[in-house]
């Protein structure tokens, strides 16, 4: 589970977008809390500690609090905007998470045992179809990510979410398929050569009638 984090922010006395800019040029960020039926909260957090917590992986499924002034509020960014020339964040929204709550959150997929896939050692291609699965999950038990083993996994198999072992309490959105997150493919060379046989039987089997 990723680790928490604390950010200092100051609540925001006007909004727009020239509030906004006036909030940049101090160097830092404007931001919003909302969530939890409670009237939304307009924040400034600082610049650089939120552009190094974006960058460093894990911003949007990890639990923060936010400390204005006498205030602590538990949150977890759902949403960010950077700019689009010199990458830093230029806004944040923030939701509010309550004791036990559950959210919907995408969470990164990583796959293990590579070297063990009977279909990858003769060649075959891991085609990732789903890089995130987006899953309800306890608010205080939020997984980095999910494990799909590929140990003995041969070409033409498919990996369904039904095949993944996720963790206590947690649960995929989709639940009216059986939605596919990955398959080994055969190689382009091993492809080709069974179209090339699949070509080639017709004319033998041409030759054998005129004989």
């Amino acid at each position: 589970m990723s680790q928490t984090y604390e950010l200092k922010a100051e609540v925001r006395d006007r909004v727009g977008k020239g509030a906004a800019r006036a909030v940049r040029r101090e160097g830092k960020i404007p931001a919003v809390i909302y969530g939890d039926k409670k009237p939304p909260i307009p924040i400034a957090l600082p610049l650089k500690e939120v552009t190094m917590k974006i960058h460093g992986g894990g911003f949007l499924t990890t639990i923060a609090t936010l400390d204005i002034g006498s205030e602590k509020i538990r949150v977890i960014a759902k949403d960010y905007s950077l700019d689009p020339v010199k990458d830093f964040p230029v806004h944040v929204d923030f939701l509010r998470v309550a004791e036990g709550a559950t959210l919907e959150i995408e969470i990164p997929v990583h796959f293990v045992n590579e070297e063990k896939s009977r279909g990858i050692k003769r060649g075959g291609v891991l085609n990732v179809v789903r890089h995130a699965i987006e899953l309800i999950v306890p608010a205080d038990a939020i997984p980095d990510a999910i494990e799909i083993d590929l140990e003995g996994r041969d070409i033409g198999d498919s990996i369904h979410i039904s095949h993944v072992k996720l963790p206590e309490g947690v649960r995929p959105t989709i639940t009216d398929r059986d939605f596919t997150i990955a398959t080994i493919a055969a190689p382009a060379v091993l492809t080709a050569a069974e179209e090339g046989t699949e070509e080639a039987a017709p004319s033998t089997e041409a030759g054998e009638g005129q004989s």
